[in-house]
Order: C-alpha cells, then structure tokens, then sequence
C-alpha cells in the first residue's frame, strides 16, 4: 500500500504533495532492508517515477526527499536492474556535483542535495554491477577527485567529503583499474593525504615532524569519519606499492608515514572510534615500504632533551635498562628518540591480543607492521626489545604463563591459526636478532620448535638478516637457573608412552630393533 500511495502522487501530483508523501515513506522505511518481494515490481516503478520527478525544477526540499527515498529503495538489488541507465546515473551525477562544471560549493542550501545524491551513488554502484561499469564509463573516480578538490580546506561541509571519499573507497575497492587511475593519473595519493593533514588540522614543524598537542579536544566524529574513509581510500591506492615504488616516490610516503604517526598520537570522540581510526592507520602503514617507516621516531626537540637528562638524572645508577626508556609528559624516549607512535602500536596490538577473537584480522597486520620495523630499524627493534623482552628475571615460571606482552605473545606461538603463531613466532624472532639461543631463552624450546623447524634451525644458530652486536642482557637470575633449568633439552617417547629425553628414547627404540631381527 505505501509504494501504490507514493506511486500515485509521484506520478500525478505537485512537488509539495510529492515531498509529503516520499517523507512519510522514507520515515516509516528508513531502518528497513529486507522488501517484500510481492511488491517488487512497485518499487520499481516508484524509483523510475522518482527519476522522472529529478529532473524537473523542484524545490530543493522535495529533491531531497526523492533522494531519501530512491537510497532506501537503493537497497534492494533487483530494484535496481531497470533503473542503473547512464541516463539516470547522469541525474544524480549532476545533483551530486560531480558534473564537469567548474561551480564552487557556495549554496549551503543545496548541500543536503549533494550529500543524498552521493549516498544513492554509494549504494546504486555497491549493488549494481551494471552501474560499476558506467562508473568507469563516466569517469567517476576523476568527478569525485575533482570534487574533493574543491571541498579540500572546508571543513564546515565534512559530510559532502566523507560520502565522496567512500565512494571512492568503493570504485578502487570494486575495480583495480581505478586504483591504477587514482595513483598515477589523478594524483591521488597526495591528495588523499592533504585530506587527512586537513581532517587531523596538522601543523607541520619539520619535514616530517608535525606538532602534536597532548591536551587538545578530540577529533569531531565528522572528521574522524572523514579520516576513516581517506585511510580507507587510501589503502586501496597503495596497496601494491610496498613492492613495485620508485625511488622518487619516496617523499610522499613519508609525508604519509608522517601523517599516519600523527593519527596514532591523537584520539576520537569515542575509545571505539579512536580504535577504528587506528586500525585504519595500522593497514594503511603497512603498505608503506618499510625504508620509509623511519618517520614514525624522530630525535627529540631541545625541549625533550633537556627534560630526558633531568629524568635520568633523577634515576638511581642501578637502573640500567630504565635509563633507557623513559615516560615524560606523555613522551616515550628511548636513546634520544620520540617512541609515541611506536608505544602506541604496541599498545593496539596487546589490546587485540586481549580481545581473543578475530586475530588473522585485527592482530596479525599490526604484528606484521611491527615485525618489517624492528627488521630494519635498529631503534625500532632495540625499544621494542625492551618492552616485550626485557631482561628476565622470572625463571620459575613457562613462558607462557602470566600476563605481560612476552607471555601472551608466547601463547600465540602455538595457536590454532597456522598464519596467527608463524608471525608472533617471526616478531620474537626478529626482537631476538633471529639468534636461536636468544628466541629459546625467552620462549622455551616446545613454543619455539614449529618456527625452528619451518626455517632449518632445530640445531641451533641463527637467520638470514644481519643484525648489530648488543651487549649481554642476562641477569643474574637467569646466570644462575640457566645450566640447572636445562631448557633445551629435546624430549621423546619411550615405547611404554611416558616422556623421557630424547636421546634415551631413541637408545631404547634402537634396542627393540634389534632384537627383534635377531628373532625367527
């Protein structure tokens, strides 16, 4: 009954009626998303009569209206069959602003207009195959980029930007010939990061050093929501370049590395949203080549020296390993460098950690992300050694009992998920410098063996990757236990199934051999 109602009035009545009657509708269906299939057929002609109406000269209120009702009617993919025409896809290109005009986004009045359009496009090109395809026909992806451009420093119109943005998180999502597009034609990695430099109102004090104020406001949940979408977006332009970037290229992924460092040193409106936001981050980072991740530490301002020296100071001599790292006025310092961001990660990844669910997808990027840094940043490997893996002291206890990082890290090691303990194992391994004595030490030899044995160091040694010499970090607790413990020692069955070491088991099953070809 309400698609014959809004039906009739669409096709016979004014524009006053029309926006009455599409208002009750999109308010009686605004949260629905299953339909009816007996009325499908209505709701199709509902949205060509509602296309029909989009052309006329109506009221911005009443376009409004139309285009509440054609996203909920957006829904339905078979719906949509009839209506994705290049002609229909040209209406709401044009009320969206993604026309090839040159207008500026001055009439605040039609900026309602502009944002229903997008989200019917967001949903049409989602559903329809069909319109995917005259995306790629109409050029899309250079409107929406055209049209950022042209809301790149107005903030008070974050909604316009943020629909456009996701809609070109859909189009690269959807097509990898659009990513291709965005990266190279349309310049889009930059401008997807002015975007986010926008979003975060970054002010630059060095190259690649931004100021960050550890006692402002939160992010607006506009502009966190803005800076969701671009790191989306984002992700999908570079998510090859890890591998394939010139040299030339260099700059702007740190620029982006810079900018990604800042959005892990401030917060949302909510823990949930600041948790999405990073998440985001953390994805995005790792399709930074590695080379260019050295931004995320930088030295330390003659400010936060001079505060690090009096802290120092102020510790006693016996402290060694504390001297090293040292929390400042919310600063993490290790040997003259800035740790925020890198703490911060470590920090999401123990919270994930903590979560217990879904770790292929919200633990092992970040775990991945840590591992390529500690790889091939000595200060990077060398803080986090020593907030995962500091010296050890506790030598009554597994590995992987307890609650610090190193022991939940451990317990991974042995994870259900093949892909979930190989890079736990491999973050280890890396904090270790790959010395299997070191990784044995820490993680004991049954956590260790499924690594060891995968890489063809059961007998000991070390990797591939060079590593620089530190000194010895054993305490004397660990001195003391080391040859009483007997760690490494390898273990076997004996033919009656009680444990016994390795090498007596082997002897044993030796003996039953041969006896029993000396028997007829």
């Amino acid at each position: 009954m309400d698609e014959e109602r809004a039906l009739y009035i669409v096709r016979a009545g004014e524009a006053g009626a029309i926006e009455r009657v599409l208002r009750d509708y999109s308010d009686k269906h605004r949260a629905t998303f299953k339909f009816e299939p007996t009325d499908e057929d209505k709701r199709k002609k509902l949205c060509e009569g509602i296309f029909k109406v989009l052309v006329k000269d109506i009221p911005t209120t009443c376009q409004v209206s139309c285009l509440e009702v054609l996203r909920i009617l957006s829904r339905d993919k078979k719906v949509l069959v009839p209506v994705t025409t290049k002609e229909n896809m040209q209406i709401l290109l044009r009320l969206a602003k993604l026309n090839d005009s040159d207008d500026s986004l001055e009439k605040v009045s039609e900026f309602p207009v502009i944002v229903e359009s997008l989200k019917c496009l967001c949903n049409i090109v989602f559903n329809s195959q069909m319109a995917q395809q005259l995306s790629l026909e109409l050029n899309l992806a250079a409107k929406l980029c055209n049209l950022l451009r042209k809301c790149k420093d107005r903030k008070f119109i974050s909604d316009i930007k943020c629909f456009d943005l996701r809609l070109l998180f859909l189009l690269s999502l959807l097509h990898t010939d659009i990513r291709s597009q965005l990266r190279y034609e349309l310049q889009g990695l930059p401008l997807l990061t002015q975007i986010l430099e926008s979003a975060f109102s970054i002010k630059w004090t060095d190259e690649y050093e931004s100021a960050i104020d550890h006692n402002g406001p939160p992010l607006s949940p506009q502009e966190t929501d803005c800076a969701i979408e671009a790191l989306k977006a984002l992700f999908n332009v570079t998510v090859d370049s890890w591998k394939v970037h010139k040299e030339s290229d260099s700059h702007q992924f740190r620029v982006m590395a810079a900018v990604l460092r800042h959005c892990l040193l401030i917060v949302g409106p909510t823990e949930d949203k600041t948790e999405e936001l990073h998440s985001n981050a953390v994805n995005l980072l790792s399709n930074v080549p590695v080379s260019c991740l050295d931004v995320l530490i930088c030295p330390l301002t003659h400010e936060e020296t001079a505060q690090e020296a009096t802290t120092l100071d102020e510790l006693p001599s016996d402290k060694t390993s504390e001297k090293e790292t040292v929390l400042k006025n919310n600063t993490m310092v290790y040997n003259g460098m800035n740790m925020e961001a890198i703490y911060v990660l470590l920090n999401f990844m123990e919270k994930r950690i903590d979560k217990g669910s879904s770790y292929r997808e919200g633990l092992t990027p970040v775990l991945s992300l840590l591992t390529e840094c500690s790889r091939a940043h000595r200060n990077i490997r060398k803080f986090l050694k020593d907030q995962v893996l500091p010296p050890l002291r506790d030598v009554t206890n597994r590995p992987e009992v307890g609650s610090t990082v190193r022991n939940k890290l451990v317990r991974l090691m042995t994870h259900v998920d093949l892909g979930v303990k190989q890079i736990a194992a491999e973050f280890l391994f890396v904090l270790c410098k790959e010395r299997v004595d070191s990784l044995l030490k820490y993680t004991g030899y049954g956590n260790a063996a499924g690594l060891l044995a995968a890489r063809g160091l059961l007998a000991g040694g070390r990797g591939d990757n060079w590593y620089s010499e530190d000194e010895d970090t054993d305490t004397e607790e660990y001195k003391n236990a080391k040859p009483k413990e007997e760690l490494l020692k390898p273990m076997g069955l004996k033919p009656d199934g009680t444990i016994t070491p390795l090498e007596e088991a082997l002897s044993q099953y030796s003996v039953i051999e041969e006896t029993s070809s000396d028997t007829d």
